[in-house]
């Protein structure tokens, strides 16, 4: 049996945030974009450490089947989990006929990415930015995958959540809420949801510790979060509106407000 070792961040439960039900979350480490707001910038490099084996991450999960209430499962996220794509795979192939509920949170950009759309109940996917210009001066990396993989899953799909992790200064103007609703009005269908992620700086610190000072990216102030967010979600029901009266959109853009922020709240 091909057994590979898959290299963990860290791992533990979460409730409701990273796919349905009570999970089991693998952060797995490495991530190949670099964003200056990261919470877990301790991810971004791709450690020599040794792993642990994907049998043994299998074995681990079949006893925590008890804990996957409400419709819990396992959930591999980053860091960015497909880094290690052929590991990422392998366990997500070795589950599938243990009938338990997987989930990726994914930036994604690995081209192989539809591969795992067959192995995957729950995907849950960044377009942190419509213009792979910006994309690529702020991470390093570009959307044009990332595009790519939205309409692979459009077309063989009948589920993703789209994150956009609002970021004042990159993303969050009137005229980028318009950019992002023109391109994912043709992709949004029944099962299909977006969500916009509220900024925080609950990795500020983190870029101050050995392991990642000298990463070339700053620290991103609160100032980030400020801004009109009223004019925001304006300009992006306005053409939220014009794909609702054509049918594309239907009911996703409804949400409540949190925090002054529009959530669109996915249905698990």
């Amino acid at each position: 049996m091909v057994c590979t070792d898959i290299k963990i961040l860290h791992k533990g439960f979460n409730y409701s945030q990273d796919g349905p039900g009570n999970r089991l979350v693998y952060h797995l480490q490495g991530c190949n974009l670099h964003c200056p707001w990261c919470s877990n910038p301790e991810s971004m490099s791709v450690s020599e450490d040794v792993g642990v084996s994907t049998e043994a991450m299998l074995k681990e999960i079949l006893v925590s089947e008890l804990m996957f209430f409400d419709g819990g499962g396992v959930t591999f996220t980053g860091g960015e989990p497909t880094l290690q794509f052929d590991a990422l795979k392998e366990i997500l192939t070795k589950l599938r006929p243990c009938g338990i509920s997987t989930a990726i949170e994914t930036n994604g950009t690995n081209p192989r990415l539809p591969e795992l759309f067959s192995l995957t109940d729950y995907l849950i996917m960044d377009f942190k930015h419509h213009s792979s210009e910006k994309l690529r001066e702020y991470t390093g990396v570009g959307n044009e995958t990332v595009v790519s993989n939205i309409k692979a899953a459009w077309q063989s799909r009948n589920q993703l959540l789209l994150r956009i992790p609002l970021i004042n200064g990159f993303n969050a103007s009137e005229e980028d809420a318009s950019e992002f609703a023109k391109i994912l009005s043709p992709y949004m269908k029944e099962g299909f949801a977006l969500e916009v992620l509220r900024y925080h700086e609950y990795g500020k610190d983190k870029w101050k510790t050995e392991r990642t000072k000298t990463m070339k990216n700053p620290i991103i102030t609160f100032e980030m979060a400020n801004g009109d967010t009223n004019e925001y979600f304006d300009a992006l029901f306005k053409v939220a509106n014009d794909a609702l009266a054509k049918g594309r959109i239907k009911e996703r853009f409804t949400g409540i407000f949190i925090d002054e922020i529009q959530i669109f709240k996915p249905e698990w």
